[in-house]
């Protein structure tokens, strides 16, 4: 089925529906009543099924027709939907052989009068699939904005498992690690499809018996039982828990519905993990009547309170997140604590997280570890500094790094802090962090621009105003090692 990155896959086209065109005087003559197109495929080859992927309507004239039933053996194997056979001029009718190899293989055969172009055929396919195209986006598009909506209500998780099971007119089951059934919605599975969907939940679910040579679970699976479709989806979070669906029907669009549920209701069910939602509450109110951060730090998550990472992160499409996206993005890092701000997310990843990962679609910046809760604006400066790294250098993620100690080691810190703020001291915060920017990006105008988001000439004024004031050729190299180490020792 073909795919669109913009949305859900298209529908496919019933054949009935091409034939119900009249302009077009198309006359099903073999072959089963139904079939559904994916493609439209010209060919004259006496042999064309290297060159099939499966759902064709094959158009010919039968130019090269000579075996009528080793033809359509082979199209059948190819997975063909159907053949379209032109009349004239080639054959003044479709031959009898062709018939009966259709009906004898169950593939539509279509009579194609002389006065209708194959290319019309494929005009009236691309049209109708976009039609069914648009109609699909449509019911998507409703059955987002409903599960959204169920999202805001005080139950949302039993909420967004009705709207679900109501737009896709299925049984709907939220399972925990054990299999037990934690909510559901929609009617009554019959014994033998709760019985495959206990199966194909333990297929996806993270909770899993697992050792090391044991292959990584998948994220989704289906399968069917007589006339009922099941999928069961496992959520983020680390906690095993596991959508499955049971439905009459399979549409196009009905995998994305459920996507998006399952983003949601991995959201919704994410105070369950780590950090859990009382935690929280209590430490921001220790925080507002006074208490010091390192104080109220091992209520937020594992370990003492000691350990700390802080992510940056902006969606590289330049797209403003949202509070779902950071949700996601903070599920995906493993933590429950994240926050939008303008177009940057936030994520605190407390305990011993390891290495953070890039993630699809975003840019991130990344602390130094193991940062002591009192020292967290420090870690947040270092983090904003590591995305604007990135997205200067286009990179997915940037890690600050610190100090490699060296012939820095060899100053005595007092002094050397004293020496950076003296010959730093006519330069504003703006101008020296852009001149810290520029140097650490080799002198780029334009990657400085992007890293401070704004203008290259702006970056150009400020950096002769740092020349200028520090009264320093900023082209000598001399210059420019000096001022980094103060700038570093600034900052450190």
């Amino acid at each position: 089925m073909p795919d669109s990155p913009a949305g859900p896959p298209t529908p496919p086209i019933p054949l009935t529906e091409l034939l119900a065109r009249e302009e077009l005087g198309l006359r099903r003559i073999a072959g089963p009543e139904h079939a559904d197109l994916l493609w439209v495929h010209t060919s004259e080859m006496a042999d064309p099924y290297p060159y099939l992927l499966g759902g064709e309507l094959l158009l010919t004239a039968g130019v090269q027709l000579a075996d009528a039933d080793t033809y359509v053996a082979r199209l059948a194997q190819a997975g063909a939907s159907a053949l379209g056979f032109g009349v004239a001029p080639v054959h003044d009718t479709v031959p009898r052989a062709l018939v009966e190899a259709c009906e004898r293989h169950g593939l539509p055969l279509i009579e194609v009068p002389p006065e209708t172009r194959f290319t019309a055929i494929a005009r009236a396919v691309w049209r109708l699939m976009a039609e069914a195209r648009h109609r699909e986006l449509r019911r998507v598009t409703r059955a987002q904005q409903a599960l959204a909506t169920a999202a805001a209500r005080p139950d949302p998780v039993p909420a967004v498992l009705r709207q679900l099971a109501v737009q896709l007119d299925a049984r709907a089951e939220l399972l925990t690690a054990d299999g037990g059934v934690l909510h559901a919605a929609g009617g009554h599975a019959a014994p033998d499809v709760r019985t495959a969907l206990a199966r194909l939940a333990r297929v996806v679910s993270p909770a899993a018996p697992s050792s090391s040579s044991r292959k990584p679970s998948p994220s989704s699976a289906t399968d069917t039982r007589g006339g009922t479709h099941l999928f069961a989806y496992a959520l983020g979070g680390g906690q095993g828990l596991v959508l499955t669906l049971a439905t009459p029907r399979r549409d196009s669009g009905d995998h994305t519905v459920a996507g998006i549920a399952v983003v949601l209701l991995s959201l919704l069910t994410a105070p369950h993990q780590g950090a859990d939602a009382a935690g929280r509450s209590a430490a921001l109110v220790r925080l507002l009547l006074g208490a010091a951060p390192q104080d109220v730090a091992p209520l937020l998550g594992d370990g003492d309170g000691d350990d700390w990472t802080v992510v940056h992160a902006r969606r590289a499409d330049g797209t403003p997140p949202g509070s779902l996206n950071a949700g996601a993005l903070g599920a995906a890092l493993g933590s429950a604590l994240s926050d939008v701000d303008r177009e940057t997310v936030r994520v605190l990843l407390p305990g011993h997280q390891g290495a953070v990962a890039p993630q699809p679609g975003w840019t991130l910046g990344v602390s130094g570890p193991s940062t002591a809760a009192a020292a967290l604006p420090d870690a947040d400066t270092q983090a904003s500094r590591a995305l604007g790294h990135a997205e200067a250098t286009r990179t997915p993620l940037g890690i600050h790094r610190p100090g490699a100690g060296g012939l820095a080691d060899l100053v005595p810190a007092d002094r050397a802090e004293a020496h950076a703020r003296a010959l730093l001291a006519p330069l504003t915060e703006p101008l020296a962090e852009t001149l810290r920017c520029w140097l650490s990006l080799h002198g780029s105008w334009d990657r400085t621009a992007v890293a401070l988001k704004v203008h290259r000439n702006t970056v150009r004024q400020r950096i002769a105003r740092c020349a200028a004031l520090l009264d320093v050729d900023l082209d000598d190299m001399d210059v420019r090692t000096e001022l980094w180490f103060a700038l570093r020792r600034r900052t450190a």
